[in-house]
């Protein structure tokens, strides 16, 4: 008796095991991959039957909170700035899913973390769900400041904080009101998100960091940081002689300057007037394609920024530029390789040089920070429902492209280019301010450009507080002074806002 009893409970106890080993199979190996299968409906009434967390400005604006409702759901996902940070921090829909913030910290927004579930262990008795609140590095006077400054011409602001890699706004234009997507009535949220795939200017696309445009002149920069580095440019030489163009080894087409200009000089002269004949000579010419690839990738193209939202893209360099033709004729000088024009080209960033405002941004920063550009974010930090802080964004280096010297040597530059050059409508009182203006042709039979302008401010003496990048799409005309009228005003206005002290932060809600 007593073995048929041993074997009954050893039977049971391999049961027991059995059972215990393949409901945590169920509930942690493959919890994710069941909660994704279309059919599954539980996950569904699960998230939108109870609370999420709110997201919130870092001056306070609540910009994303649940609000119950009477319907078969008893939470709706509620956006009160409507349209002001739909790129950044996304939509929590019942049909389409989520995106921007709502996705990339969705774990955190409902609670299902580590961190969270076991706080709800500690305290089985509390019947509110403890769930995360994600507060933001951007500013809602900023942000608000980029809408107001662009206004509905398209295109896109960045601004960030380069001693930390704060986003302090990202605004792109067309936009949409993530509230008529998150609605629970799938009737009313599939007829918006239809209207808004069907729209040709893409308004769900943000232009900011998922889209790429030629960087035009504000490349040059780049350029010169490779001329620096590489050490066969200073501040005294090469001095290019007045020309009203370039024209590249292998090609019978020249390289001219805007409106048939002559210009010519030192680096510093080059980027005030903004050159191409110059920088077009100094890339292919001088510099080489090993050096500028090499720069640039250091400077983050052909890399993805590791911002902290989904769908970013990576800015983009041409790494092959064909096999050498003939070695250099001067000492000293590049060698000819099969596409020494496209270099020239990519030289004044054209031809098929790439970049997201968000990389020009980047760019921008490292001059006005010692040579180091910080890992961008939008996430500051996560609080649990006491208001105690479970995660805080650690600051970072992500790329170091250039010496303490080089930069400081492009910083005067830019400073210059503000001062009495092409960014004069940049200039702010009180501040050192640099800039770089850019004019992208697009090649279209009446002339269009894109307008650039990248730049930094900051107390003089110190870091800049801010940098930034504005990009004005498919402006009439392209003149060199396009990116300077056009999109100076809107970085000037966007800097002045941002130098202001952070505004104190507002009770939620209001």
């Amino acid at each position: 008796m007593n073995t048929q009893l041993k074997k009954l409970a050893i039977a049971l106890m391999v049961c027991y095991l059995a059972l215990f080993v393949r409901l945590n199979v169920l509930q942690v190996v493959d919890a994710k991959e069941i909660n994704a299968k279309p059919g599954n409906s539980r996950k569904i009434e699960r998230d939108f039957n109870r609370p999420r967390g709110d997201i919130v400005t870092a001056d306070g604006v609540l910009v994303a909170h649940s609000e119950s409702t009477k319907n078969r759901f008893r939470y709706q996902r509620v956006y009160p700035t409507d349209d002001l940070f739909a790129h950044v921090v996304g939509a929590y829909s019942l049909m389409f899913g989520s995106d921007g913030v709502e996705r990339q910290y969705n774990d955190e927004l409902s609670g299902n973390t580590p961190e969270f579930k076991l706080q709800g262990f500690i305290n089985p008795f509390v019947d509110e769900p403890n769930v995360g609140t994600v507060g933001l590095t951007l500013r809602s006077d900023v942000q608000r400041a980029a809408k107001e400054a662009l206004g509905e011409r398209e295109g896109s602001v960045v601004a960030l904080d380069p001693r930390t890699g704060e986003i302090l706004a990202l605004w792109s234009f067309p936009t949409y009101n993530p509230n008529v997507i998150s609605i629970n009535d799938p009737n009313i949220a599939r007829g918006f998100k239809e209207s808004y795939n069907a729209d040709p200017e893409k308004p769900l696309l943000s232009r900011a960091f998922r889209d790429r445009f030629f960087p035009g002149s504000t490349f040059k920069v780049v350029t010169g940081a490779a001329g620096l580095e590489s050490g066969k440019v200073t501040e005294e030489s090469p001095n290019y002689p007045p020309a009203k163009g370039y024209k590249p080894p292998l090609t019978t087409k020249t390289i001219s300057n805007f409106g048939g200009s002559t210009c010519g000089g030192v680096l510093v002269e080059l980027l005030r007037v903004s050159c191409n004949s110059g920088f077009a000579q100094m890339g292919s010419a001088l510099i080489g394609p090993d050096p500028m690839i090499s720069q640039a990738t250091e400077f983050g193209f052909n890399d993805t920024p590791p911002l902290d939202l989904p769908g970013t893209v990576k800015s983009v360099f041409p790494t092959d530029f064909g096999a050498k033709v003939r070695p250099s004729e001067t000492p000293g000088d590049a060698d000819i390789y099969e596409n020494t024009p496209g270099l020239a080209q990519a030289s004044i960033g054209q031809g098929n040089v790439s970049a997201t405002p968000l990389e020009m941004a980047l760019v921008a920063g490292a001059f006005g920070n010692s040579g180091n550009i910080m890992s961008p974010h939008v996430m500051d930090t996560i609080r649990d429902r006491n208001g105690e802080t479970v995660t805080e964004f650690a600051a970072s280096v992500w790329k170091q492209p250039i010496s303490v010297a080089t930069a400081e040597v492009l910083r005067r530059a830019m400073i210059g280019v503000v001062a009495n050059g092409t960014a004069k409508s940049m200039a702010i009182s009180g501040y050192e301010v640099g800039g770089k203006t850019g004019t992208a042709q697009l090649g279209t039979a009446e002339p269009r450009s894109h307008a650039w302008v990248i730049g930094f401010a900051g107390p003089s003496g110190e870091a800049a507080h801010v940098a930034v990048a504005v990009i004005v799409e498919g402006q009439p005309g392209a003149s060199e002074q396009t990116g300077g009228a056009v999109a100076g005003p809107i970085a000037k206005r966007v800097m002045e806002v941002a130098l202001t002290s952070v505004p104190q932060p507002q009770p939620a809600g209001k």
